[in-house]
C-alpha cells in the first residue's frame, strides 16, 4: 500500500568531518561515515564543503582540480552511493573553471545508481579578515551564478531540495529565489569565530523564514592547516527547533523529515501566502 503523500516520512543524514591534506584519506573517511548513516536507515546523506581536501595551501584545491564528469573524486562519490543504496550528496569538490588558476567549488548530488542528478556552483564567495585571520575565496574560487535544487521520489511521493553552500547562508534572497521546498541542504566549513556567533542563528532563520527544514554538514575542528572550523552540523525542523546536532568531531546525526510537519507549520502560520514582494 502506497503511504499517502501527507503523512511521507524521508530518513537523512549529516556528515560532519574534519578533513586533512590527504585526498585519500578523506575519501576513505567518507565512505566510512556514509557507510554508517546508511545502516543506520538513512535514504539520503549529505558530506561537508570541502570533505576530500583541506589543503596546506589555498592552491591545493587548484592543483586537485577535475572537469565535470570525470575524474577519481567523482568516480568515488558514485561508487560510494551505489554501494550503500543512497542519495548522496557530496559536500562541495573542486571543479574545473574558465580560469586556470581557480576552481568552481561544486556541490554534486548521486542517486543510489551512482549517477548524478544535481550540481551546484557556490555561487557567494567568503571573505573575512582580523589581525589574526585571512580568508579570500574569490582568489582561488570562481563564482556561480545559478542556483541549485533537486527532487527524488520515493515511494511515490516527491521531495524537493534546494543546495547552497557555507557562506550563501548569509543571503537569504537566494533561499527566497528557490522557492518553497522541502529542506535546504547546506554543507560548510564556518570558522570558529565567525560560526559561534552566527551559525545556529542563521540556521534557524533560514529554516523559519522559509517554512522547511534545513540540513547543515560542517567541517568541525582543529585541521592540519591550523584552520579551526565551528562543526555543529544540524537538523532543523520548519518551525525552527533543532532536532539534531553534532557540536563537533568527525561522525553524524540522523532524522526524518515529515510532510505533516511541513503541512501542520504552513497551514497554522500560512506566512509563505502572505509574502508581498
Amino acid at each position: 500500500m502506497n503511504t499517502p503523500k501527507d503523512a511521507a516520512e524521508l530518513n537523512i543524514a549529516s556528515i560532519q568531518m574534519v578533513s586533512t591534506p590527504n585526498l585519500s584519506e578523506n575519501l576513505e573517511v567518507a565512505a566510512r561515515l556514509t557507510k554508517s548513516a546508511a545502516e543506520s536507515g538513512a535514504q539520503i546523506a549529505a558530506l561537508p564543503e570541502y570533505f576530500c581536501l583541506m589543503g596546506l595551501k589555498d592552491t591545493d584545491k587548484v592543483k586537485a582540480r577535475e572537469v565535470a564528469g570525470s575524474g577519481p573524486i567523482q568516480e568515488r562519490l558514485a561508487t560510494i552511493a551505489q554501494e550503500n543504496n543512497i542519495y548522496l550528496v557530496a559536500g562541495t569538490i573542486p571543479l574545473e573553471a574558465k580560469e586556470s588558476n581557480k576552481v568552481l567549488n561544486t556541490s554534486l548530488v548521486f542517486d543510489p545508481q551512482g549517477n548524478q542528478i544535481a550540481r551546484y556552483d557556490k555561487i557567494h564567495l567568503f571573505g573575512f579578515q582580523t589581525k589574526t585571520e585571512r580568508y579570500e575565496e574569490s582568489e582561488t574560487i570562481a563564482a556561480g551564478s545559478q542556483p541549485g535544487q533537486f527532487t527524488i521520489n520515493i515511494d511515490s511521493v516527491d521531495w524537493h531540495f534546494g543546495l547552497s553552500i557555507c557562506y550563501d547562508l548569509r543571503f537569504p534572497e537566494l533561499y527566497r529565489a528557490l522557492g518553497q521546498l522541502d529542506c535546504h541542504i547546506i554543507p560548510a566549513a564556518f570558522t570558529y569565530t565567525t560560526g559561534k556567533v552566527h551559525w545556529e542563528i542563521l540556521l534557524r532563520a533560514r529554516a523559519i523564514e522559509n517554512q522547511c527544514y534545513v540540513l547543515s554538514s560542517a567541517q568541525g575542528g582543529t585541521h592540519l592547516n591550523q584552520r579551526r572550523t565551528w562543526g555543529d552540523s544540524m537538523l532543523i525542523d520548519p518551525w525552527g527547533e533543532v532536532l539534531s546536532n553534532l557540536p563537533s568531531g568527525e561522525g553524524f546525526i540522523a532524522g526524518s523529515l515529515s510532510k505533516d510537519k511541513l503541512k501542520d507549520v504552513r497551514s497554522k502560520l500560512p506566512a509563505l501566502k502572505h509574502r508581498k514582494l
